[in-house]
């Protein structure tokens, strides 16, 4: 797939680091869901595994998977986790994304 999706080395060390507390595989599920500042907003959760239709990318040993509608609005995208003064947090550099809000956490198109 051209339009993959990249997990940066600094968020799979912190999903590894997350998955290991929780004794769970490291693989990191980025869904989008209707709502948020902006219309739509990202979702992070642990995955037990891949499904047949996701698009899986490997960074490290972890494993980022996005399920195919997610993935028309996320393509080409990097998933980052970065700290600040403000906190530590998952953040998406979507090349899709037309507005985003301040928390980073929502976007529109």
């Amino acid at each position: 797939m051209a339009e993959m999706l990249t997990l940066t080395p600094a968020a799979a060390k912190r999903v590894a680091t997350i998955a290991d507390k929780q004794a769970k595989p490291a693989i990191l599920r980025l869904s989008v869901e209707g709502g948020g500042c902006s219309g739509f907003q990202y979702k992070f959760d642990l995955a037990d595994g891949a499904m047949d239709d996701d698009s899986v990318s490997d960074t490290d040993g972890v494993r980022l998977v996005v399920d195919p509608i997610s993935l028309d609005l996320v393509a080409g995208s990097v998933v980052d986790f970065v700290e600040s003064l403000g906190g530590a947090a998952f953040r998406v550099e979507n090349p899709n994304a037309a507005a985003g809000c301040g928390c980073g956490s929502s976007f529109g198109i």
